[in-house]
């Protein structure tokens, strides 16, 4: 009989510390073009090596190749290099601002635009997003006012959520965008549970759930999963991986099933890898899976492959557990550079364009922040008042509410 020795706890390291050097030797990138479109009726275990590879549409040179290219008209490029724009400048005016003390909180978006932007472009008026707290490009590409997110950002006299919820935890029914929840995960079986209510009404409409690669360590993605995939819920299942989650890298939630997007196979569900710093494959990809659910085939899993480029939050130093230059040495790039080389070489667009452009861009966004500050910020100016406390949380104010109501004075 064998002595066995001394059990032991496997605990996952990244691939770097602060101070060392950065490292993405890991990060398996397929070449542009290269990886197959199936036809969207495909099952879930004849695409199995999509769940592993990364589907990419620009090259290196600004080309866009391959299968899944060809989607978008050159309008629609040029609006969507101007969302992801826009999208930069209000992340570093409300940066700004929380510095100043203006709002308690903010969380940016830099080098994810390409992720929500070009996503919200695939869908439909009346599909419904369950975003988490770095999609504000679902909005911004839907042409939703940036005054309105200001003052939702502000907890002002007219943030449209009357100081009920966290800067940035927007909310628009009519832009397809649910309530952002502070419950990490919560979202996935809420996404899923309203994919099958519509299912349910013979109605048209599909959802789309979003979580980070950190949250999918919650019990809340498994059973998503189980429900999407049982049911055959009209649901597209987004796991943004940017690499970390508030401040452990994305290993120890994937745990040993080599990608996020594989654990969509386990459940039966079609799963694919993308480049999300690439606009046009995360277009294509999109696509790909609404028309999926709006035929009645079921969920997709797709898993984003992008980098956090900021701190995880206001409230976050990003330093104490990654490399300073780490950002830099990502190699899918950045969104915004890629999808303007893309567009200067095919002559839709010239660096005198791209300056031109940041300058009514960052004039747009001033101006709005102005008009949002005059109804006032977290120090200054009006806010919401106490009686929106007791308001809209049921359909008929119970006594005991009512009279704490009017002990407010209200």
């Amino acid at each position: 009989m064998v002595e066995q020795g001394h059990l032991s706890l496997h605990v996952p390291e990244p691939a770097v510390r602060p101070g060392g050097q950065p490292d993405f030797s890991n990060v398996k990138i397929a070449r542009a073009g290269a990886v197959p479109r199936p036809d969207v009726d495909a099952a879930a275990e004849d695409i199995r090596d999509l769940a592993y590879s990364i589907i990419r549409v620009l090259n290196r040179d600004g080309e866009a190749v391959g299968p899944w290219a060809g989607l978008l008209s050159d309008d629609d490029l040029r609006i969507g290099l101007r969302h992801m724009m826009t999208l930069r400048a209000f992340d570093a005016r409300m940066l700004m601002a929380q510095r100043q003390g203006k709002t308690s909180f903010y969380m940016q978006h830099l080098g994810e635009e390409a992720v929500s932007c070009a996503f919200r472009k695939a869908l439909k008026k009346g599909d419904m997003n369950f975003p988490t707290y770095r999609q504000a490009g679902l909005l911004i590409a839907d042409d939703y006012p940036m005054v309105e997110m200001m003052n939702q950002i502000y907890s002002n006299e007219s943030d449209p959520l009357r100081g009920r919820q966290l800067p940035i935890m927007y909310s628009s029914k009519d832009h397809g965008f649910f309530t952002i929840s502070g419950n990490l995960a919560t979202q996935y079986v809420q996404a899923v549970g309203w994919a099958m209510a519509s299912a349910i009404k013979n109605d048209s409409r599909i959802a789309a759930a979003w979580i980070g690669d950190g949250s999918t360590a919650e019990s809340d993605f498994h059973s998503a999963l189980v429900f999407a995939s049982t049911y055959r819920a009209p649901v597209i299942l987004n796991v943004v991986n940017n690499q970390w989650a508030i401040s452990t890298f994305q290993g120890i939630a994937r745990g040993g099933s080599g990608t996020f997007a594989a654990r969509g196979l386990g459940f039966g569900i079609p799963a694919l890898r993308v480049d999300g710093n690439d606009y046009l494959a995360v277009h294509a990809v999109a696509c790909w899976a609404a028309e999926r659910a709006r035929r009645n085939l079921g969920p997709t899993l797709i898993e984003y492959v992008t980098y956090r480029v900021g701190a995880h939050s206001t409230s976050d130093d990003p330093s104490a557990y990654r490399p300073k230059t780490e950002s830099e040495a990502w190699p899918l790039g950045d969104p915004v550079l890629r999808l303007k080389k893309h567009l200067i070489l095919r002559g839709l667009w010239s660096e005198e364009r791209h300056v031109q452009a940041e300058a009514e861009i960052t004039d747009e966004v001033i101006a709005a922040q102005r008009k949002a500050e005059e109804h006032g910020t977290m120090h200054a100016g009006g806010r919401p008042s106490v009686r929106d406390i007791f308001e809209g949380v049921y359909a008929e104010m119970p006594p005991h509410l009512r009279r704490q109501r009017q002990k407010a004075g209200y």
